[in-house]
C-alpha cells in the first residue's frame, strides 16, 4: 500500500510538472479576427498553450491593459477581465473600422526547475543561447529559478477598413510588432515583425510562428531569426490562426542558476 502511495504522489508530481511546463505560454485568441464595428466581443486569453489554457490570470498579476483604435491608444480597465473557468475573459467594446490591437502586460512571477526540466524548456522554445551557456559551463544538471513576466498581443480587424495602428509599439519589456498590416496578406504572403526588447530591435533573436487552421490542424512551425535591424519574415504557409512568439532571457542577479525572462506572443488571422 506505501509503494502505491509513493507512486501516486510520484505520478502527481509529474503531472504537475508537466502542466507548469506548458503553462508558460500567454495568448490572446479571438474566437474570429473579422469583427462586425461597434460590436460588443469576448476575448479569450489562454494560458497554456495555443489550444488550451491551464489557469486563468488573476487581475493583480496585469500591469498593463490597451487597446489601439483608428483613434490610437487607450489604457483599459482590468473590471473587463474575468474568469471562466481555466480561461481568461476580456471584454471589449468596438468602435469604428480599422485593424485594432489589444495587448496585455503581466507581472512577474518565479518558477523553480530541475537541471533536466530547464533544458528541455529551453530546447522546446528556442532559448538556444542560454542552453549552449549552460552546457558550456557544465551547470546544465543544476537546477534553475526564473523569474518572467509575459507581453501578449492580438492583431485584429474591424470592418473592411485597413488602417495603420497594427504597428504601434506598446512599449513593453518585450514586444512584437508588425512590419505589415496582417490584413493586407493572404497565405503564400510574407509577414515582417519585428522584435523589441526594451523598446529597442534586437537582432540575432529566436522566434518561432506556428498555429492552427480553422479545422484544428497544426500549421507546422517556423524557427527563425531576427535580422540585424530586428526583423523576421513569417511566411504564411496556409489560412488559420497564427502565433508569433519569442523569449529573452538573461541571467539575473542572485548568483548561478538564477534568470530573467519576458515574454512576447502576437496572435492574427489568415483567411
Amino acid at each position: 500500500m506505501r509503494a502505491r502511495r509513493v507512486g501516486a504522489l510520484a505520478a502527481g508530481a509529474l503531472v504537475a510538472l508537466a502542466s507548469a511546463l506548458a503553462a508558460h505560454d500567454l495568448f490572446i485568441k479571438l474566437d474570429t479576427y473579422f469583427l462586425a464595428p461597434g460590436a460588443a466581443v469576448r476575448v479569450p486569453v489562454l494560458n497554456g498553450t495555443f489550444t488550451k489554457s491551464e489557469n486563468a490570470i488573476e487581475r493583480r498579476r496585469i500591469a498593463d491593459l490597451s487597446l489601439v483604435t483608428p483613434a490610437g491608444r487607450s489604457a483599459l480597465d482590468t473590471r473587463a477581465v474575468s474568469a471562466q473557468g481555466d480561461t481568461t475573459m476580456l471584454a471589449l467594446r468596438l468602435g469604428g473600422t480599422g485593424t485594432y490591437v489589444v495587448g496585455l502586460s503581466t507581472r512577474p512571477s518565479e518558477i523553480s526547475l530541475s537541471g533536466k526540466q530547464f533544458s528541455e524548456y529551453l530546447a522546446e522554445e528556442a532559448i538556444r543561447d542560454v542552453l549552449v551557456a549552460r552546457t558550456q559551463a557544465g551547470i546544465s544538471a543544476d537546477s534553475a529559478h526564473e523569474r518572467y513576466a509575459k507581453h501578449v498581443k492580438a492583431v485584429f480587424q474591424v470592418g473592411s477598413a485597413r488602417t495603420g495602428g497594427f504597428a504601434t509599439p506598446l512599449g513593453y519589456p518585450a514586444e512584437i510588432v508588425p512590419v505589415d498590416n496582417p490584413y493586407t496578406l493572404g497565405p503564400g504572403g510574407v509577414l515582417r515583425v519585428r522584435g523589441l526588447v526594451d523598446g529597442q530591435p534586437l537582432a540575432g533573436l529566436s522566434v518561432l510562428a506556428g498555429g492552427r487552421t480553422r479545422r484544428g490542424a497544426r500549421i507546422r512551425a517556423q524557427e527563425l531569426r531576427t535580422d540585424a535591424d530586428g526583423v523576421a519574415k513569417v511566411r504564411l504557409t496556409t489560412r488559420g490562426r497564427w502565433y508569433v512568439k519569442f523569449v529573452r532571457m538573461t541571467p539575473a542577479a542572485g548568483g548561478r542558476g538564477q534568470y530573467e525572462s519576458h515574454w512576447a506572443t502576437l496572435t492574427f488571422e489568415v483567411r
